[in-house]
């Protein structure tokens, strides 16, 4: 598992660790997709792979009300739907999405910087 260092990061829920299949969330193993906020864990996010980030599944992440949504879409990047990302801009969300060690990077660096991120992450 590679192991994540973090300076100063005020958030509740921080990646302390991600290998393909596995997170760390604080001092928590997981082993199933999560949706991650820097207040809030969402556990168990039902999509195993990136066809199956629908409107409906990433509705849980827009309810917390990003400025940024990170989606990491498993092992390689993966790209959405353009119908879905483009709701998701007009909405005022910044969306990137990449592979979800990617993903695991920013949302540290992100909430780091005290940034008002959400990641949707796929593990396998």
């Amino acid at each position: 598992m590679t192991s994540f260092s973090l300076d100063n990061n005020q958030a509740n829920y921080q990646i302390r660790g991600f290998k393909p299949g596995q997170i760390q969330i604080n001092d928590k193993i997981l082993n199933q997709s999560l949706i991650l906020s820097a207040q809030q864990l969402i556990e168990n996010w039902p999509p195993t792979q990136a066809a199956e980030i629908t409107r409906e599944a990433l509705a849980p992440a827009v309810a917390l009300k990003p400025t940024i949504l990170l989606i990491g879409t498993g092992k390689t990047q993966q790209f959405i739907p353009l119908e879905i990302y483009g709701e998701l801009l007009n909405q005022g969300i910044g969306v990137e999405v990449m592979d979800t060690a990617a993903a695991c990077r920013t949302y540290n660096a992100l909430t780091s910087e005290n940034r008002d991120v959400v990641a949707a992450l796929i593990l396998t």
